[in-house]
């Protein structure tokens, strides 16, 4: 059994430039996210718990992109936009890896930063290397089961007649919207994933940066509110994006297809190739370290 995927109803015409933009956008985002991995395993200053969080919500975004763009890519210059039934299910299985993992990455990098500013003489003994590590690999070990239970429940839906997705990717919304069967197990599923590292990951987010923003504004020094507040920025901002586009996604009605694949877009493509431009642009450390980089490489090219 195949499915066919059906984009934004692509005419032929456009189909150069979809590749193109789409291209760029992977391309882009793999470099910008590969350059902060690099930066932060090279520099020893960078050698921070917020550091190690955040190169890790890097090789996410890589990986989030990966999933969905190249496949995509492969069914614009092919003129192909037939998917099996099995590697459907695979995209599905590793899109929801990523999505759930980054979820929780981004609570447990909220938490960093509450640990930061609300305890900070505490901070290295609290988030200590064995203990981010700890936690990395329970994050990963949560969104690799969590992923299989989705991906076991949509499995038992079943199709009838109509066979093509109006989404870019195998998504579980656009495989619900077409399904005639089955679909209880997914509803209860989807349910609890939505409750659960949607509106609690979110609220525990939010309330642990309400709780942040009351300490910083107790902070006397003007200099000290203002790189306190630009830490956190940062963070709130990849929160704000991530969550406002993945809610509007499975909140948009059936008929909204188009505006639901331009969210899907947003948060599955758009705002991994941000997430290191917001962290790189606003942060004097990751500056500091390009322009190490840059120094040295210079360096070496005046030797030579």
């Amino acid at each position: 059994m195949e499915f066919h995927i059906l984009p934004f109803s692509i005419k032929s015409s456009f189909t150069s430039v979809y590749f193109a933009l789409f291209l760029f956008i992977y391309l882009f985002g793999v470099f910008t996210n590969s350059c902060i991995i690099l930066l932060v395993y090279y520099f020893n200053h960078l050698h921070t718990p917020m550091y190690f969080f955040i190169c890790n919500l890097s090789i996410v975004d890589v990986c989030y992109t990966t999933v969905v763009v190249p496949k995509f890519l492969q069914m614009l210059i092919s003129r192909n936009n037939s998917i099996s039934y099995r590697k459907c299910f695979v995209q599905m299985y590793f899109y929801f890896l990523d999505a759930c993992t980054e979820s929780i990455l981004i609570l447990t990098m909220a938490f960093d930063r509450y640990v930061a500013i609300c305890n900070p003489l505490h901070y290295h003994y609290i988030l200590d290397k064995s203990l981010c590590i700890l936690l990395v690999v329970g994050i990963w070990i949560v969104g690799t089961f969590n992923s299989f239970i989705i991906t076991i429940s949509a499995s038992k839906m079943t199709f009838c007649h109509l066979r093509t997705l109006k989404q870019f990717f195998c998504d579980g919304k656009a495989l619900m919207n077409i399904a005639c069967g089955g679909l209880n197990d997914f509803y209860v599923v989807i349910y609890l994933e939505t409750f659960i590292f949607g509106f609690c990951l979110f609220f525990c987010s939010f309330m642990s940066y309400i709780r942040i923003i009351k300490v910083i504004l107790q902070i006397k020094s003007k200099e000290g509110r203002r790189k306190a507040f630009s830490t956190c920025s940062s963070h709130l901002i990849v929160i704000g994006m991530y969550y406002t586009a993945g809610a509007s996604v499975y909140m948009m009605p059936k008929y909204l297809n188009i505006l639901e694949q331009v969210f899907s877009v947003f948060y599955t493509t758009v705002t991994p190739m941000i997430n290191p431009l917001i962290y790189s642009l606003r942060n004097n450390d990751v500056k500091m370290a390009l322009k190490k980089l840059n120094t040295r490489k210079g360096d070496e090219e005046d030797r030579a």
